[in-house]
């Protein structure tokens, strides 16, 4: 197993360092946090200067996995040497995608997103299970490393989740509607009751908690990660305010919610249909001229990858 170096040890850099750990990977990191690398310390694990950890890296040919909010990851990789094996677990992927051309175009950069978190932060927050059944996205461009990918896909198996192969572009429209507006809509939504008074706050139950918890969220992680998309965001919030200004109309025209109430009860259903679908079991040979082809087409599916043997992905979709 290759060894793993990660670069910020908050909730996911944490977890992900926990998860390499139990799976039996060497492992160490860096942090910029003095809390979060004395607390990793004190949990037993190595934690280094960051052009420590990075030379090591080099000489062990491991895996560098980059951690940081989306403002700090320049930083990180212009002291990456070149050659190095990167992925990273950031929240949106064509801006860094970016970053790796401009500023470290000679390391070998595979982006990933594990979907999975809390509102909570820090080391602390972390766990090595936090990924179990999760799914990890990992970028398959027309130029990706097929070695790297193949790095980056283990370390998620690792980490007991499932892979969803699928490129920058299509990765970042998908999480603006499914992960940032819903963190744009918590905040409305919070602030709106907030506004209600201390009555409307005495009154909240499961619909308003469950529509507000990550509203909980550090508010400079969820500014990076939403600003960062801002095109696709920007699209996904304009489909928002257009069904929200559909409804209001009609609330305000005949006074019912029919078609918008009906609309998500059926979309609803769409993602519980989807979920426990019956799923079909195929394989990805990772050294065919087509492997990035079909990954790309596995995940437009909804598919996954959920194990690996030797250069064969096993596969599942519906």
């Amino acid at each position: 197993m290759r060894d793993v170096c990660v670069v910020g040890l908050g909730l996911i850099g944490g977890s992900v360092l926990r998860a390499a750990a139990a799976a039996g990977r060497a492992v160490w990191g860096a942090t910029a946090s003095g809390q979060d690398a004395e607390a990793a310390r004190a949990d037993g694990f190595d934690v280094r200067a960051l052009a420590d950890a990075l030379a090591r890296a080099r000489d062990r040919d491991a895996l560098v996995v980059v951690a940081v909010p989306l403002p700090a990851v320049e930083e990180v990789l212009r002291q990456v040497p070149d050659g190095v094996r990167v992925t990273d677990v950031v929240s949106v992927k064509g801006p860094v995608g970016d970053l790796v051309r401009r500023v470290a175009p000679l390391v070998r950069h595979v982006g990933g997103h594990p979907m999975a978190g809390t509102s909570a932060s820090g080391w602390a927050a972390g766990r090595a299970d936090l990924f179990r059944n999760a799914a990890w996205v990992v970028t398959a461009e027309e130029d990706t490393d097929l070695d790297v990918l193949t790095d980056v896909v283990e370390l998620a198996l690792d980490a007991k989740a499932h892979v969803v192969p699928t490129t920058a572009v299509e990765h970042d429209a998908a999480v603006a509607r499914i992960s940032h507006l819903p963190h744009i809509l918590a905040a409305v939504l919070a602030s709106v009751g907030a506004d209600g008074g201390p009555l409307a706050l005495a009154l909240a139950a499961g619909s308003f908690g469950d529509g507000t918890r990550v509203a909980a969220s550090r508010p400079e992680l969820v500014r990076a990660m939403c600003e960062g998309n801002r095109t696709a965001l920007l699209g996904a919030v304009d489909d928002a305010l257009g069904r929200l200004g559909a409804a209001r109309g009609s609330l305000a025209s005949t006074g019912g919610l029919a078609k918008t109430i009906e609309a998500g009860h059926r979309a609803r259903q769409a993602l519980h249909d989807l979920q426990s679908a019956e799923r079909t079991d195929l394989t990805i040979d990772l050294t065919s001229p087509q492997a990035l082809e079909a990954l790309r087409a596995l995940g437009a599916r909804g598919g996954r990858i959920i194990g690996l043997t030797g250069n064969t992905a096993l596969a599942r979709t519906s």
